[in-house]
């Protein structure tokens, strides 16, 4: 039996097929279409799952749409007229969305795939988001908690997962969203809503957190874990063009510009900056106060969702918990919910957001709806397209590039060992493209986490990006808990996927500058053997050489731009920055010293 899952029309669409409950294949569009978070329907994601699957779309047994569009337009229209007159632009401006594309979506299904009505299906949006993690979870029994900025009518809910079953038992409606009080502030901070976020958790670090009792008067929790937002200061449900009101002006002052570079004393000023200003403490100070509003606003994230789920640890009494939606993707929350709610356990699959959803429905359908057992367990990310040896060759001589084959695993091990230890900084092109927003280890610019300068050399060279963000690790699960405090968690899921960020310990900041934040911690990749063996590899031989099992590692991709997918788009991103090396399968390419 094969099943597609699907989602799009809102941002990142993607699409992913079981087949007999096994996945076989998932993706993002934006992989494909070289869209960042492209949110259209996902036709070349569908076309790779269908390809790899080795069927035609009149094989399918059931399409599954991740979330049921009429009800989210009836969230929309209701919306605009509680807040009319408001309203009228994103009236306006969604009509045409909906009109032409969201409706229709059966439609599209059908006409797209060649499939009849009775094959299509549609979930629900956070009944999704929590298949997606249960369903393919190790755990028979766990509570679920899925956070994000707005599904249909939901943000946030709870309940708990038995065997194929998911009961939903509690939930927080649109306008109060934890995924859109976080989008708030992060326009505020000058940052893209649905980009940018994350830029905010690693800004965080540079700050204080000593506007905590302001960002508490924009939202409450109470008792039971539940929380709503004072609307005074958010315009989200009601305008296009912004998210906030004055309200939140007066409270914190005016917003950060756009696009102005941010740095601190403690970051200092990266010289791809270009010119230090006349007045660059005084932009420091500017710049400070920005960070302790990230800081502060982080913070009070973390405590809502860490009272969620003690919570639901208390209401429950499970020891396990699946976590799923966008606010999943907060590395540092996280954290803080492992070590602070109760649970024992914490799964989060590596596509957390709306991407994620594609899985869920497809596993609710096989498992929910039909009753199947469930036989699949999420150990690994590498879901995507592979580009095989000939395919890379066939290329790299199409367009004349000299290139050395390595001989052996051994030879390109040893030569990329070299290459890292020699301060060089190397594009790592291998397999199957990961799922999810992280990479990790497949599509990678990896570079010697030793040398307290190349976290800068790697941001000049490459990434063009601002220099608060760090960069991560990834170890070699055995060597982990020597080199990060990460107690009971060691074993944890999230730890795969980048998910989960744990302190450096001490006496090994100096060790480990390049991939150590300004707080001490990391957001920390652990690399198993048996699902990564060539990665895994890779950093094992760099540890014999070096004697310390860690990388770093950041996506693959220049600023702006998705991972890269294929092997001309690594190419085009190793041309187009100052990347030393590169390393597609087999084949070495160096750039002239």
């Amino acid at each position: 039996m094969h099943i597609l899952g699907i989602s799009c029309y809102y941002h990142d669409a993607a699409a992913a097929i079981l087949r007999d409950g096994q996945l076989i294949a998932a993706a993002e569009e934006e992989r494909f279409s070289r869209v960042k978070h492209d949110f259209g329907f996902p036709k070349h994601a569908i076309e790779f799952c269908l390809r790899e699957a080795k069927i035609d779309a009149k094989d399918l047994d059931y399409v599954v749409f991740y979330e049921r569009p009429f009800r989210k337009l009836d969230r929309l229209l209701i919306s605009v007229l509680q807040t009319y007159p408001q309203s009228w632009k994103v009236f306006r401006e969604s009509m045409i969305g909906w009109m032409l594309d969201k409706l229709w979506i059966a439609s599209t299904l059908q006409s797209e795939l060649g499939i009849s009505r009775d094959r299509v299906l549609f979930s629900e949006h956070h009944l999704s988001h929590a298949a997606s993690a249960f369903l393919c979870s190790p755990f028979e029994e766990s509570a679920i908690l899925t956070v994000d900025g707005v599904g249909e009518w939901l943000t946030a809910a709870c309940g708990v997962g038995r065997g194929t079953q998911i009961q939903l038992t509690k939930q927080i409606e649109f306008p109060h969203s934890i995924g859109l009080l976080y989008s708030a502030f992060t326009a505020f901070l000058g940052f893209e809503v649905n980009e940018g976020e994350y830029k905010v958790m690693g800004m965080a670090p540079y700050g204080t957190p000593r506007y905590v009792d302001k960002v508490w008067k924009t939202v409450k929790q109470n008792d039971d874990g539940s929380f709503s937002l004072d609307m005074d200061y958010f315009c989200f449900h009601y305008a296009t063009d912004r998210m906030y009101t004055p309200k939140l002006v007066e409270l914190f002052g005016e917003p950060r510009p756009r696009e102005t570079p941010f740095f601190t004393e403690s970051t200092g000023f990266p010289k791809y900056f270009g010119k230090k200003p006349a007045d660059y403490l005084a932009q420091c100070r500017v710049n400070e106060h920005y960070a302790d509003i990230a800081a502060s606003v982080q913070r009070v994230t973390e405590d809502l969702l860490v009272g969620m789920a003690k919570n639901l640890h208390k209401q429950t009494g499970l020891k396990k918990l699946c976590v799923a939606g966008g606010v999943g993707l907060n590395s540092v929350a996280n954290g803080r919910m492992l070590r602070e709610s109760g649970f024992d356990e914490l799964f989060i699959q590596p596509a957390a957001g709306d991407s994620g959803g594609a899985l869920g429905a497809a596993l609710w359908a096989y498992h929910s709806v039909l009753g199947k057992p469930r036989s699949f367990r999420m150990e690994h990310a590498y879901w995507g397209q592979e580009y095989g040896a000939s395919e890379i060759r066939s290329f790299l001589e199409s367009e004349n590039i000299p290139y050395h084959e390595a001989a052996s695993t051994d030879e390109l091990l040893d030569r990329t060992t070299d290459f890292l230890t020699g301060s060089k900084v190397v594009g790592w092109y291998q397999g199957r493209f990961e799922w999810g927003p992280r990479a990790l280890g497949h599509r990678s610019i990896l570079a010697d986490p030793r040398g307290a300068d190349m976290k800068d050399i790697v941001n000049s060279k490459i990434k063009f990006r601002e220099p608060y963000r760090p960069f991560a690790p990834s170890v070699v699960a055995e060597a982990a808990p020597t080199y990060f405090e990460l107690g009971d968690a060691v074993n944890q899921y999230p730890l795969r996927y980048m998910l989960y960020v744990t302190p450096v310990k001490p006496e090994h900041h100096a060790t480990l500058p390049a991939i150590t934040h300004v707080d001490g911690s990391a957001r920390v990749q652990t690399v198993y053997r048996e699902q990564s063996p060539l990665y895994y590899g890779l950093i094992e031989r760099f540890g014999q050489a070096t004697g310390v099992p860690v990388v770093l590692n950041t996506s693959f991709n220049l600023r702006g731009e998705p991972i890269v997918t294929t092997p001309a788009n690594a190419y085009s991103t190793f041309s187009r920055s100052q990347m030393d090396c590169l390393v597609l399968g087999n084949f070495l390419i160096e750039k002239p010293s």
